[in-house]
């Protein structure tokens, strides 16, 4: 969880109580937060020839985004103390009544296709408050937006830049601007040069360090606005002194791209002429028809249910009182006309953790205090464990495995690439293996799709000991799935490998009739049926594996209640393979998708 360092004494002032430690503890421990470290007792260091100001480290939970900085803390904290009520943000058009736009080009779809913006007009930014405004996005720049690689925040002072804007991808060489902090204007090729060995800048570099096209944001008169997800223009920064700032937010995701949008504005907007009011911007794309109005700061509606929150909490609360305790967790609520057992909550705009009446219940139970809910025995939850039938199949198999002298192992699910197809004479056709995007070193590029690598690995690391070598394994794999919400499924495979002198062909063989005998799996010829068995298997030649050698390979056919499907295979591996992997004794290798006997 993130720990955010704010001034002891002006987050005390804007309370308006000065609290001691241990009271402020106590205040936290309420709120769902933590005070991790007061310095106020400690040696502090010295900056600028003046010793820092004492400060709070207070722990915010991971899904609350909105308290990432002084703001965010002092005001959730003020309305859960009931000294303020919940803002009410308003999206304002500017003084000439022109909304300012955003023109997305067709090829930003190739690095980086979202774009967002709001302007923050007629702020009062002070030396602290400006600092608190960098801090935060750095703070989201690291958690939400995963080391800016989802999304990318650049803001600038509006009074150097003049609108519409345009939002570009560009060859490296057509873009020349002075970047931020320095006065020799460079093109693409040459910024990423400049800073491939600064410490700050130097790790966001890998975004668009290979692509054709880097994106840029351009005012009317091609002024460089930024180029992220790097750095800013030196043209356009803020200083305490900006009045009005311009904000625009380029990233991969839709959805996070407006929760940071919605978390920025909303947190600084306290800070204008008229508190808590935004300017908006209106993007525009044109290569999909698509336009509209940003940052959207409309409550989201939502209802949950009295006995839930009742029966969670173990508590009999009305209507009415759980919309007050909703009320000092920043909530609007108020009971429902319809139903008697709803609430009607408006969800504020910088709570896009909340997905589910689950999450508001906690807040009421936050509300009404962890220390103050009724204690009793869970008799009503009370379970049985007991394992899952897929963890109980794969004991079996591995007890199995395991009585017939063989030896588990368990290898690393990441892989190379090269090791998960090239070296088993195998093509990637780009929908089958789940990759890394941002691998740290080579030997971990993608999740492997076969257990065979990590075997293959384990007995290249102990070539030393005798031979016969035998082990096996019972693990996950994984495959790309589109169709699924997660894009991903895990499959639950067993794989056994002998190593020796002679193939063993005949001993991995032995392994397969024993792990199907125990799975109550009748083995049958193809001259004869065994129609009164729930499951039956044979095998057939596979001569078109490229792992095995050929005519030395075998497909697993099961048949499971009249539906036939293949479900492994086994044989000797091809030479090519035993020559990638380092082993100069033939293998027979065996794997077996265990989940279809569930």
């Amino acid at each position: 969880m993130p720990t955010i360092a704010v001034d002891k004494a002006a987050l005390f002032e804007e309370l308006g109580k000065e609290y001691t430690t241990q009271e402020f503890d106590e205040l936290c421990f309420e709120f769902g937060i933590e005070l991790d470290e007061d310095t106020s007792t400690q040696d502090r260091p010295v900056v600028n020839g003046k010793q820092e100001a004492p400060q709070l480290k207070i722990e915010i939970p991971a899904n609350r985004y909105d308290m990432l900085c002084f703001e965010g803390i002092s005001l959730m904290l003020k309305i859960f103390q009931g000294q303020t009520e919940s803002p009410n943000y308003r999206l304002v058009a500017p003084p000439d009544g022109k909304v300012q736009t955003i023109t997305v080009k067709e090829e930003t779809s190739r690095i980086r296709p979202y774009i967002s913006g709001a302007i923050l007009r007629n702020i009062n930014l002070t030396q602290a408050r400006y600092e608190s405004f960098i801090a935060l996005q750095d703070k989201l720049h690291q958690n939400l937006a995963r080391q800016r690689t989802l999304c990318a925040i650049g803001t600038h002072d509006l009074d150097t830049l003049q609108g519409p804007f345009t939002y570009e991808a560009l060859p490296p060489t057509d873009i020349n601007f002075v970047p931020l902090n320095q006065t020799k204007s460079m093109n693409g090729e040459e910024l990423i040069q400049f800073y491939e060995k600064d410490k700050s800048l130097g790790r966001y570099l890998h975004i668009i360090r290979d692509s054709p096209v880097y994106p840029v944001i351009y005012d009317s008169q091609r002024t460089v606005c930024s180029l992220p997800p790097v750095i800013n223009g030196n043209h356009s920064k803020i200083s305490a002194s900006t009045r009005n700032v311009f904000i625009e937010i380029t990233a991969l995701d839709k959805t996070k791209v407006e929760i940071v949008n919605n978390i920025l504005v909303a947190m600084f907007s306290r800070y204008t002429d008229e508190p808590f009011t935004v300017e908006p911007v209106k993007i525009v794309s044109p290569h999909n028809s698509q336009t509209r109005q940003v940052p959207d700061l409309t409550p989201r509606a939502t209802q949950a249910e009295l006995q839930y929150i009742n029966e969670c909490c173990g508590l009999e609360l009305s209507p009415t009182d759980i919309c007050k305790m909703l009320t000092r967790m920043s909530y609007h609520a108020t009971p429902s006309k319809t139903d008697p057992n709803l609430i009607d909550v408006d969800v504020p705009p910088t709570r896009a953790d909340v997905l589910h009446q689950a999450d508001i219940m906690e807040d009421v139970a936050i509300a009404y205090g962890f220390n103050e809910l009724p204690r009793s025995f869970p008799s009503k939850s009370g379970t049985v464990a007991q394992p899952l039938a897929l963890n109980k199949l794969s004991d079996i198999v591995r007890l199995e495995a395991a009585m017939a002298g063989w030896t588990e192992v368990l290898p690393l699910i990441l892989c190379s690439h090269d090791e998960n197809f090239g070296w088993l004479n195998r093509k990637d056709d780009g929908t089958t293996a789940v990759r890394l995007a941002n691998p740290k070193t080579a030997e971990y590029q993608v999740i492997r799709t076969s257990l065979l690598p990590g075997l293959l690995k384990t007995i290249r690391e102990n070539k030393k000991h005798s031979i016969p070598i035998k082990i096996f394994e019972v693990s996950d794999v994984a495959f790309k799935a589109p169709d699924l919400e997660r894009k991903s499924r895990n499959e639950r495979h067993f794989a056994a490998a002998w190593y020796g002198k002679t193939s063993g062909f005949e001993i991995v063989h032995g392994l397969l009739d024993r792990i199907m005998l125990m799975l109550k799996t009748a083995f049958r010829t193809q001259e004869e049926g065994l129609q009164d068995q729930a499951m039956e298997y044979w095998i057939e030649e596979d001569a078109d594996n490229p792992t095995f050698f050929e005519g030395h390979a075998a497909k697993i056919h099961v048949k499971i209640a009249d539906k036939e499907s293949v479900v492994g295979v086994f044989g000797i591996l091809h030479p090519t393979v035993l020559e990638k992997f380092e082993l100069k004794y033939p293998i027979s290798a065996l794997e077996v998708n265990v989940e279809v006997f569930l």
